[in-house]
């Protein structure tokens, strides 16, 4: 029997867990840990609105007094908070820190600027605030963040010490984009009012100077071949994964996005929205086909989550972002016993378009094939087509060395 402000809310929230799929263990443990908190609550004298991460905190020191804190417990009153948010019984700042400092504030600026104004996907606007939340710490240190102070020596010191380490071109490219959006945002917001986005200095690279890095083909082979193998719920959904990325060359995040309703069994096809938001059909090849039915039939864990690939464990939900389709990509590389240097998602896209290429088909249409927005996205994989460079190739001057 649940006692105190949260025993109206305990039977809805245990038809929220039921729903996600938890376990019966993992039930138990939740709503025990709500009584707990309930009662806790009642005896502070605190109602169900004035709820705050503080509290939370309180309790959680409450608990660890009186028993062995879980590593899970804190992960779990949060989850109790965030559905009471989410049905408007407690405010979504009631959660929060009351203080937030200024780089935070600004952050929640520029994301909804991002999203509002400049129409920027989730993930990319993510990735553009991790940028700028580092440099923003960075150049004001324990002191308080002063933009209208930020002067253009600081901006290049900063890239020089940052930008070269340890980072790729392109991921030092995109230090410099980011930098440049945040210094329009801010003198559009009159933070500044001075054009620090000219400032940004530009990361020295070559065009067409990297090769791309494709998994080769023996190696694909042996992977789609041991994925056979694989029966579990876990194997059949990451078979169908490798199948999307080797077969048709999808990109991970296309991969975590992909909806049931973007396969058309009728048509044989698929529907994708790749980069710059474009929709465009692909057609769904036979075994392609097989493996995602296959994991639809008996992998597929039941939940309302329109997702095609969802987690192995409650709640049932999709993969959380690119990074678990190359997670899934690792795990699967090391337990065929394949040793590679790279274990990233995309060189299976990358194998795809070489193989494409040793077969003749011109880049034009391994492009079509790839949805490449510019030719020289695809131009580059000529640089692995050896045969038909040994036709260009100029005779060396002279004797060979």
């Amino acid at each position: 029997m649940v006692e105190g402000p949260l025993a109206l809310y305990f039977e809805p929230y245990a038809e929220y867990l039921a729903d996600q799929g938890y376990s019966q263990v993992s039930y138990w443990k939740k709503t025990f840990l709500i009584n707990e908190f309930s009662q806790w609550l009642s005896r502070e004298g605190i109602s169900v609105d004035e709820i705050t991460a503080t509290h939370e905190e309180a309790f959680l020191r409450y608990r660890a007094r009186r028993r062995c804190l879980k590593g899970g417990d804190r992960i779990a009153l949060s989850d109790v908070t965030c559905w009471l948010q989410e049905k408007s019984i407690i405010e979504c700042t009631a959660t929060t820190l009351v203080e937030t400092s200024a780089v935070d504030r600004v952050l929640q600026e520029y994301r909804s600027y991002l999203n509002e104004d400049r129409g920027l996907a989730p993930a990319t606007i993510e990735n553009y605030a991790s940028y700028i939340r580092h440099f923003l710490t960075d150049i004001s240190g324990e002191d308080e963040l002063r933009l209208a102070s930020v002067h253009a020596s600081q901006i290049a010191d900063y890239i020089r010490r940052n930008a070269p380490r340890h980072r790729t071109f392109a991921s030092a490219k995109h230090i410099v984009t980011a930098l440049r959006s945040f210094f329009r945002f801010v003198r559009y917001r009159d933070y500044v009012h001075i054009d620090l986005a000219a400032a940004v200095p530009s990361v020295a690279g070559w065009s067409m100077a990297s090769i791309p890095r494709a998994m080769p083909a023996d190696c694909v082979r042996v992977l789609l071949n041991e994925s056979k193998k694989w029966r579990t719920p876990d194997g059949l959904r990451n078979r169908a994964i490798l199948l999307f990325l080797s077969r048709l060359g999808l990109r991970a995040g296309e991969v975590v996005r992909l909806e049931l309703g973007d396969i058309d069994w009728s048509q044989g096809c698929l529907s994708m929205n790749g980069k710059g938001r474009a929709e465009r059909p692909l057609p769904l090849p036979h075994d392609v086909g097989q493996a995602i039915a296959a994991y639809l039939e008996h992998g597929r864990p039941e939940s309302t989550c329109r997702r095609v690939f969802l987690r192995s464990r409650a709640p049932f939900e999709g993969l959380a972002s690119h990074s678990d389709v190359c997670q899934i990509v690792a795990h699967a590389i090391k337990r065929a016993g394949i040793e590679l240097a790279s274990t990233g998602s995309h060189q299976l896209r990358h194998a795809l378009a070489v193989d494409l290429l040793r077969q003749g088909l011109p880049l034009a249409d391994i492009g079509q094939m790839l949805r490449h927005r510019s030719p020289d996205a695809t131009r580059r994989y000529a640089k692995v087509d050896l045969d038909a460079l040994r036709e260009v190739a100029l005779p060396w001057p002279g004797a060979m060395p």
